[in-house]
């Protein structure tokens, strides 16, 4: 996520080296912040206003801080303010949500992220396609739907969107409803009346405009147009993973007064997070968001299968069940540095590229194994070896690395103890993965 702008900010802190900071070194972070949010499209005049507030900030060290530290937390507290400050209320009531948006914003594929968000919450959504400008978005928004297994309704060749939506509402039968709603390139004045109709009919309870990260700081200005004409009650970016203008982004938004409630981060309908920005710009500085990462993992791992590693007493079929929980929590760096272990990687050149086409590859083999070698891998020879590589279309040294890695884990989680793997056991697992 944003991952040019967080290279350049992390890089900058790192070179504040000792304890006894001095101000020549806080004149030089300053610059290097200027030129990392500068790149990121952020407004000028913010940078320089927040340049002004940590150089004065960082004069007065407060008791028991070192001078660096207190230098870092200064930069967290800048870059929070102009982020957001505090994260928008996301609220698990039943309500009605128009999401409203140019072309291009990612709309479509945010309304379907949006219904599996709250779907994991323990709420039932239902998607409207309310789309009937757009070629394929009624296509789009039903493989999407059945893809997350959330109930769907629209009107394919139906030009009146708002007979759609009285349509619609006559069968609805959920606590969240979510309807996506025509796009134009501009904020046109026949794209404010059918959105006035829709509201006017749906009776919304939220308004979200869905902006795309790569427009950068020109997000204030299209922020500032929709909520004039339309009176949006919050904001959805999207993109994050995809543009160096994200900071930009959020930042204008932040401008306008209107709170960015969901970030977009991926293609996956997984790919949606509540915005917080005081976890978003730890993760931009390298710091962990634990309770993040902690939440994912808890909608998405097996959790038998990993009792089993824990105990050291696990098949490959378990092996199979947590390698596929990894891929549904997102990209392997988008991890990492949700457990704050971004840096390390990077100083360490791991190729995440790499390591996640060993994955895969694993998965394959695994896939061809039989019944009785996922039970006991210990019986693969040379042969099996063989056979495996070939039904999986890989190499044998794809399934010799399997089985190899596979029996060290295995060993290394019955030597750990619980307490000893928390204080040091990540290091050992990384190294499982050629990565320490």
């Amino acid at each position: 996520m944003l991952s040019g702008l967080s290279n350049k900010l992390r890089g900058a802190i790192d070179k504040l080296t000792g304890s006894n900071v001095d101000k020549a070194a806080v004149e030089e972070l300053v610059r290097e912040i200027q030129r990392a949010l500068l790149s990121g499209d952020v407004d000028v005049k913010l940078v320089l206003e927040m340049s002004e507030k940590i150089k004065k900030d960082a004069e007065n060290v407060p008791p028991g801080l070192t001078r660096k530290e207190h230098v870092v937390r200064t930069v967290y507290d800048a870059l929070t303010e102009i982020m957001g400050k505090e994260p928008s209320t996301v609220s698990l009531e039943p309500k009605r949500i128009l999401l409203v948006g140019l072309y291009g914003s990612g709309k479509t594929s945010t309304a379907a992220k949006l219904a599996r968000f709250y779907q994991k919450k323990g709420l039932k959504p239902f998607l409207v396609c309310c789309d009937t400008v757009r070629p394929a978005a009624y296509e789009q928004l039903q493989q999407l739907a059945n893809r997350i297994d959330v109930p769907f309704y629209g009107e394919k060749g139906e030009k009146d969107s708002e007979k759609v939506l009285k349509n619609a509402m006559k069968i609805m039968n959920a606590d969240v409803i979510i309807v996506d709603s025509s796009g134009r390139n501009a904020l046109e004045k026949d794209l404010i009346e059918e959105i006035k109709k829709l509201n006017k009919v749906l009776k919304s309870d939220e308004k979200i405009l869905v902006i795309p990260s790569d427009i950068g700081q020109a997000a204030k200005a299209q922020a500032t147009s929709f909520h004039d004409a339309l009176g949006i009650s919050d904001v959805i970016v999207t993109k994050l993973d995809a543009t160096a203008k994200g900071g930009g982004a959020l930042t204008a938004c932040n401008l306008t007064g209107a709170k960015v409630k969901f970030i977009g981060v991926g293609e996956t309908p997984e790919d949606l997070q509540a915005y917080d920005p005081e976890k978003f710009v730890s993760r931009l500085l390298g710091f962990p968001d634990l309770p993040t990462l902690l939440e994912k993992a808890k909608t998405v791992v097996d959790e038998k299968s990993a009792k089993n590693i824990i105990r050291g007493d696990f098949t490959m079929d378990d092996f199979l069940k947590q390698i596929e929980s990894m891929g549904k929590m997102g990209s392997m760096s988008q991890m990492l540095d949700m457990a704050g272990l971004g840096k390390l990687v990077n100083r360490k050149n791991v190729d995440i590229g790499q390591q996640e086409d060993k994955i895969k590859r694993w998965k394959f083999a695994i896939q061809s194994m039989t019944t009785e070698e996922k039970a006991d891998p210990s019986i693969i020879n040379a042969p099996r070896m063989r056979r495996i590589a070939a039904g999986s279309g890989l190499e044998e040294s794809d399934v010799r690395d399997l089985v190899a890695n596979y029996n060290k884990i295995k060993k290394m989680m019955k030597q750990f103890s619980p307490g000893k793997l928390k204080r040091g056991g990540m290091g050992a697992i990384f190294k499982q993965f050629g990565m320490g």
